[in-house]
């Protein structure tokens, strides 16, 4: 029997790690085909690629080497592979894959997952999550969904996917929106339809800088003052509530939102910005005259790596458009 072609990258994360000696913490030291090898079920279900393209904690990635991921990815679809697998660290999996999603040009699925528990841990989840991920990636149910995230036996859609526990098994959830599918008995099930998407084509440059701020209690506006003569192409700040700023902020706002694009999304974890029902100096739609652009339903976090994307392929003027247009979440 013919088997179908599946690629996996590892690029490091907990998945990866084994401490080197006693107390000394764990760190990545575990390839992707030592990986493969806790998994022997793979080889009676794909012919396998497996390539290990970094070993960094996920907070040392940044958007250069996940260019140079995504162009490998591009390349193993290239070569006949069904779906492409990448394994990394679980704090920054969530932008990971929404930088992905959004790049994503292909029909099979590229699934992203890792590890809450380090590779030598008792109940080490690494390799069943591998498994699923894999299981989801050959899936022909997965085609044309974009960029997947299989965690603790769900599958959540890299556009509403975020880490909501720091050390929990269950760490990822899809607020408001729930799992796109799950896993049982080794079968991939889905709960919703495909989706429409809007991918955008590469960064022609990536040197463009794109600030994330927290609004909070009483805070002064210093670093807003110096946002443009410290040289930031935009700007994403986490507001309170419904995408609200303090008086200070809200004024500091005007000359920003005039060279730079601004946007407002929410500092809580889960729901949308509003648009027209707060009328308070700092509300929505005082700062929505004042040039900013609210968020929608996505987290300041994926806000910011939209906004970094569209300034480096020049399409930084529809911002607003494509704000809009993102209403996957909002679909049950």
């Amino acid at each position: 029997m013919d088997l179908p072609k599946l690629a996996i990258a590892s690029i490091g994360g907990t998945v990866s790690m084994r401490a080197q000696a006693a107390s000394k913490g764990v760190i990545p030291t575990v390839s992707g085909e030592t990986l493969m090898a806790a998994v022997p079920e793979l080889t009676s279900l794909a012919h396998v690629n497996v390539e290990t393209l970094g070993m960094l904690p996920s907070a040392s990635l940044n958007f250069d080497f996940l260019l140079s991921v995504l162009s490998w990815a591009n390349y193993q679809i290239e070569q006949g592979a069904v779906g492409v697998v990448i394994t990394q660290g679980t704090d920054t999996l969530e932008e990971s894959a929404t930088f992905f999603d959004h790049l994503w040009n292909h029909d099979e699925p590229l699934v992203l997952t890792g590890a809450m528990r380090s590779a030598a841990q008792a109940g080490a989840d690494g390799p069943a999550n591998l498994l699923d991920a894999c299981r989801v990636g050959l899936a022909d149910n997965s085609r044309r969904r974009g960029v997947l995230v299989v965690m603790n036996g769900q599958i959540h859609p890299a556009h509403a996917v975020r880490k909501t526990d720091s050390m929990a098994l269950q760490a990822f959830s899809s607020p408001i929106v729930g799992p796109a599918g799950l896993l049982s008995e080794g079968k991939v099930h889905y709960l919703r339809p495909t989706l429409p998407r809007n991918v955008l084509p590469l960064p022609q440059h990536t040197t463009q800088k794109v600030a994330l701020l927290q609004a909070s209690l009483s805070a002064d506006t210093l670093l807003l003052e110096n946002i443009l003569t410290l040289g930031y192409d935009g700007l994403v700040i986490a507001g309170f509530g419904a995408g609200h700023l303090s008086e200070t902020w809200a004024e500091a706002i005007d000359d920003i939102a005039k060279k730079i694009p601004v946007i407002i999304a929410t500092r809580c974890g889960s729901g949308p910005t509003a648009r027209s029902t707060y009328g308070f100096k700092g509300g929505e739609m005082d700062l929505i005259r004042r040039g900013a652009s609210m968020a929608g339903f996505a987290c300041p976090r994926k806000a910011r790596i939209l906004l970094w994307l569209l300034i480096g392929c020049r399409r930084q003027d529809d911002l607003a458009r494509y704000l809009k247009e993102d209403i996957r979440c909002q679909q049950p």
